[in-house]
């Protein structure tokens, strides 16, 4: 059977023409870098991701000096300026606050839990949604359809094929909302790190460590967010159902007529 790919990268979103803004993430008390931090132009799909060593470089037009740019990472509190405020400026380098949660209320009471699997979990290799060339902050993702609070145990993926040595995407969890937003509700990075000979068809990331539970609708995504150089990694996929993407950091939800094989097991109360 012949294999039918779905390229989701279909180009760079890399400006010909504009400003381009090199920097560093810190961290504010301890002056740490702060690697894999969503930089980007709100809505714009003008976007990248700070590096191990929290370097980043945008480009960025004149046309969008009005727009808001936003630094946000897990754990930190969100940093955003005007555009044109920030090319304004001497610095470019940029330092995030530590974000401190707080605990909330946890009442024990006696519940019926029944586990389910939620999301897409085709195995067909007949046709495959593809990452390639890791541009930093592209994000695919699946809608998980629930209606009762779900403690998730693991995220599966059912992959075809990778021609990276190694991958490294970051998992990323949203509460839906309305109109096409979403909110990430980590706490802390969740990360997949594989090299090519220890990766299998399926894999499976436990998340049992993290204590997630959300109520309602909520997506599951993988975000490139380290440069792998060269390769693809392509995921089962089928026609039927849909696939959530965001073409850079902070950029826009787009909803794409292809759904890739990303799947949940949770526990729901009934």
């Amino acid at each position: 059977m012949k294999l039918f790919s779905i390229l989701f990268l279909l180009g760079s979103n890399v400006l010909l023409f504009g400003q381009s803004i090199s920097g560093i993430v810190f961290e504010t008390n301890s002056k740490i870098p702060v690697a894999y931090v969503n930089i980007g132009i709100v809505g714009k799909d003008i976007g990248t991701v700070s590096d191990q060593n929290g370097k980043y470089t945008l480009q960025i037009n004149p046309k969008y000096y009005n727009d808001t740019l936003k630094f946000s990472c897990i754990g930190y509190r969100t940093y955003a300026v005007k555009v044109s405020d920030f090319v304004k400026m001497n610095e470019a380098n940029v330092k995030l606050e530590k974000r401190v949660y707080n605990m909330t209320e946890v009442v024990i009471c006696p519940k019926t839990l029944k586990q389910k699997a939620l999301g897409i979990t085709t195995k067909s290799k007949a046709i495959a949604a593809c990452f390639m060339d890791s541009i930093h902050g592209y994000e695919i993702g699946v809608l998980m359809k629930n209606k009762n609070r779900a403690f998730l145990k693991e995220v599966n993926l059912n992959i075809v094929y990778c021609t990276y040595d190694t991958i490294f995407y970051r998992i990323n969890i949203y509460k839906a909302r309305e109109n096409m937003q979403f909110e990430n509700i980590l706490t802390s990075p969740i990360y997949l790190k594989s090299s090519k000979r220890e990766l299998k068809n399926k894999v499976i990331i436990d998340l049992r460590p993290y204590n997630i539970s959300v109520e309602g609708n909520f997506l599951v995504t993988f975000e490139a967010v380290k440069n792998l150089g060269t390769g693809k990694l392509c995921y089962a996929a089928n026609l039927s159902d849909k696939t959530y993407v965001r073409k850079a950091s902070q950029g826009t939800w787009y909803i794409q007529s292809v759904g890739t094989s990303i799947s949940v097991l949770v526990d729901i109360e009934k």
